[in-house]
């Protein structure tokens, strides 16, 4: 295996290279995938048969909070991933623990709101709505578990292995995961959320 010690260690072997760029291969199979999700949304968000619709259940503090962990989530992975380019393997794995702890809390915040829409007649089968509404954001929010189990894998690969290009390669790939999650976030933010408030 051949290292380039001129490219950052994550792009440092033509392997590395090549599943950076089938990832990024991937993520557009995800982008098909949110889109579907999306197009669904948009059709069926205003067939609430006799449920509510997203401006009787929607509740901007649980929004707030899970953006707020969400968005600073992508900053701390960020910021492990600037620590891993500068070597410092303890810090880069500080802040990935700092990012799958936001990411729980996410998580725990997303169950809190879905229990809360049952509690107030929103379930799966209320209406095509609901369906819609509880399918899109359970997506997301399965990919942001799986996120949580992947990112702690890699800790412990770099807890045991150190900073390789190998380990490198799969934190960066998992970062760029991580951001895609926050980007598909801002949309189920502005086009779910804030569009169903108003």
């Amino acid at each position: 295996m051949k290292i380039n010690h001129t490219l950052p260690l994550e792009y440092s072997t033509e392997e590395n290279r090549l599943k950076i760029l089938g990832f990024w291969i991937f993520l557009g199979a995800e982008i098909a995938l949110f889109a579907t999700l999306f197009a669904t949304y948009f059709i069926m968000v205003d067939r609430t048969g006799s449920g509510p619709g997203g401006e009787e259940v929607f509740k901007a503090p649980t929004l707030i909070i899970q953006t707020l962990l969400l968005l600073t989530s992508s900053f701390t992975i960020g910021l492990g991933i600037n620590a891993m380019r500068l070597g410092r393997a303890k810090a880069m794995i500080n802040f990935f623990i700092i990012t799958l702890v936001l990411g729980v809390g996410f998580i725990g915040v997303e169950i809190y709101e879905f229990v809360q829409y049952i509690h107030e007649g929103l379930t799966l089968q209320t209406s095509g709505f609901s369906a819609a509404l509880f399918t899109t954001l359970g997506t997301h929010g399965a990919h942001v578990t799986f996120g949580v189990f992947w990112g702690l894998a890699i800790v412990m690969q770099i807890k045991k292995y150190g900073l390789t290009p190998e380990t490198a390669n799969k934190s960066f790939i998992f970062s760029l995961y991580w951001h895609f999650l926050d980007v598909v976030w801002i949309f189920i933010f502005s086009f779910v959320y804030l569009k169903g408030m108003m």
